[in-house]
């Protein structure tokens, strides 16, 4: 993601206010089009009827002050004063009106802003879906979510504000402008215009001046969610090491560099306030003084004088605002430019235009002098080949760094191999669509994590449509029916975030269940009874052993007793298969494989 100078730039905030265009006049919607158009015209009448308020007022004032006049010069008996009934109605029809107008306006264009926040939001949470597992790597989920729920709310902020404040607070400004100089004189106008120049310019200034504090401010929140999540996500290991402390002065240097950022925003907000008011102060004293000299020297009425007043309160009042309206839509427009840059990151691992869909036949598996590292400084394979024959299964084990579980991310396609191709059935992954190579596999990995939902919902994850009965035959294949059924609320009982309220060997069995129900002709298990008892381990195997007949199944495994009747077994040692063979053949080799198999015998 590019920096917060690049990000906060003016050009590429403004680029990014362009980039909302198509989301408010969707191409293929012409009823949330003709809503935009209906809002603006509602927008326009709003502010015609608001401008023309006062000009009503003006003539109520000036019949009631001549009618007073002609009082005083004649007989209170043989004149009375004539209350003009049908201004002080045209008045209040006015007021009325403009609240219509703006209750229609708001209510046509609701409809099309939410859809907005919605396209904009799911078009995000797809997008770091497509991203390589790289990126998720090295970001922290606290901190996407956080740049998603802000961008969210800017959209929101900017609709609200901006398209409904700003631009008709611009637009009114325009227009009474236009009425002083037509009324009056071109000086009631001019300095009107530039009392509001003149503020919008110093709003401007300090604004960007302002900027670096709100952006610390953001930083050092993102920083301190960040924190928290990850240190309640690890809840377990903070109670195993007794970190309690730790964790919370980790939390609080993050709130005291926030606490910090914000003091010196607040304190530069007061100044900013402040200059705004003496702008406008001195603008609203200078056209007063005018008006009142025009009444002294009988140029202007009463009226004039108070239509002069209440126009410049008018509008001074949205522009008190509009500092405060400012400074966050800068801010919206820094947070979606945040959300927008997602958008824009490598893909990294993409379908080509020519990709087509995997053609299973029977499942074969391959890699071909296959080379990968995550670092170019670092390689992980060298070279790497093997074949997984259709049906068959094939065993991979090695010491920890030796890059099995490096080999499933490359099946899965997560990354790219730099040199060499993995294939199935002959196709290159790097051809095919990611969707049907994924939709073709299914993997019980060795860290099983779980959505905080139900049993049932986790099971039927490998596949969603599948009906109640597939689902309990899934669970009775991976032997956690019987636990299920224990509990109070059975499969619509609750596994906490990340599974937490599961155990290890749990959470691998429902895993499995999912893994079994998603129903694919590869299979590959990862370390899938790292977590499980010696005595449910071997129930597990022969659920294993059954769903995998006849499927090409592939096993990463650490226990060499979970492998030895694998038709080959590749020991892996620093990206290279320095033995292959059947159990009972490396065994007689007498190598790394039979050492590796007596030190875990012992060990029993």
């Amino acid at each position: 993601m590019r920096s917060n100078n690049q990000s906060s730039s003016g050009h590429t905030q403004w680029h990014t206010l362009g980039t909302l265009g198509p989301y408010l006049w969707p191409k293929n919607s012409k009823h949330m089009r003709m809503r935009v158009v209906l809002a603006m015209v509602c927008l326009v009448l709003a502010k015609v009827t608001n401008v023309y308020m006062p000009l009503i007022y003006k003539q109520i004032i000036d019949l009631m002050t001549e009618g007073s006049k002609a009082l005083e010069q004649a007989d209170a008996g043989t004149l009375a004063l004539t209350i003009p009934v049908g201004l002080l109605l045209a008045y209040g029809a006015a007021r009325i009106m403009t609240v219509v107008f703006a209750e229609m306006r708001e209510a046509l264009f609701v409809n099309v802003a939410q859809r907005a926040m919605r396209t904009v939001a799911l078009e995000t949470f797809q997008y770091l879906h497509a991203l390589s597992m790289r990126f998720h790597m090295n970001r922290q989920t606290g901190g996407l979510s956080r740049v998603i729920e802000r961008g969210v709310k800017g959209i929101e902020f900017l609709l609200t504000f901006m398209l409904f404040n700003i631009v008709p607070t611009l637009v009114e400004i325009l227009m009474v402008c236009a009425v002083l100089w037509y009324m009056f004189n071109i000086w009631f106008a001019v300095v009107t215009f530039f009392t509001i120049v003149l503020y919008v310019v110093f709003t401007l200034v300090t604004t960007e001046w302002r900027l670096k504090y709100r952006r610390a401010m953001n930083e050092k929140d993102t920083e301190a969610n960040t924190r928290a999540i990850d240190s309640l996500l690890n809840y377990e290991t903070v109670k195993y090491f007794g970190n309690e402390v730790h964790e919370a002065d980790r939390y609080d240097k993050s709130l005291a560099s926030y606490e910090h950022a914000a003091v010196k925003s607040v304190l530069s907000l007061t100044v900013v306030n402040v200059g705004q008011a003496a702008i406008i102060a001195i603008g609203l004293v200078i056209v007063m003084y005018m008006a009142a000299d025009g009444v002294v020297s009988g140029k202007m009425s009463v009226g004039d004088f108070v239509l002069v007043v209440i126009y410049l309160i008018q509008l001074y009042m949205p522009l008190n605002f509009l500092g405060f309206v400012y400074r966050q839509i800068r801010q919206s427009l820094t947070d979606m430019d945040d959300m927008f840059s997602m958008l824009k990151i490598d893909k990294e691992v993409e379908d080509s235009d020519e990709a087509r869909d995997l053609a299973v036949q029977g499942g074969e598996v391959e890699f071909d002098n296959v080379h990968f590292g995550y670092d170019e400084k670092r390689e992980i394979l060298h070279g790497l080949s093997f074949k997984v024959e259709a049906g068959k299964t094939v065993a991979i084990v090695g010491p920890s760094g030796a890059g099995k579980s490096t080999i499933s991310r490359l099946i899965f396609r997560f990354y790219d191999v730099q040199q060499g191709a993995v294939r199935i059935d002959g196709q290159d992954v790097r051809n095919i669509t990611q969707n049907s190579l994924r939709a073709a596999i299914g993997i019980v990995p060795q860290d099983t994590v779980l959505f905080n939902d139900t049993i049932r919902y986790n099971i039927a994850y490998g596949r969603p449509e599948a009906s109640e009965e597939e689902v309990i035959r899934a669970a009775k294949m991976a032997s956690i029916d019987g636990f299920i059924e224990k509990l109070s609320d059975g499969y619509k009982t609750v596994v906490g975030e990340r599974g937490l309220k599961l155990s290890g060997g749990e959470k691998q069995r429902v895993a499995i269940a999912r893994t079994i129900l998603k129903d694919t002709p590869i299979l590959l298990f990862d370390e899938a009874t790292s977590a499980l008892d010696s005595a449910t381990e071997q129930d597990i195997l022969q659920s294993l052993k059954d769903v995998s007949r006849g499927r090409t199944t592939l096993v990463i495994a650490h226990r060499l007793s979970t492998v030895v009747s694998a038709d080959e077994i590749l020991v892996l040692d620093q990206g290279k298969v320095i033995e292959r063979g059947r159990h009972g053949d490396l065994l007689a080799e007498g190598g790394v494989y039979a050492q590796m198999w007596q030190r875990q015998q012992e060990e029993k």
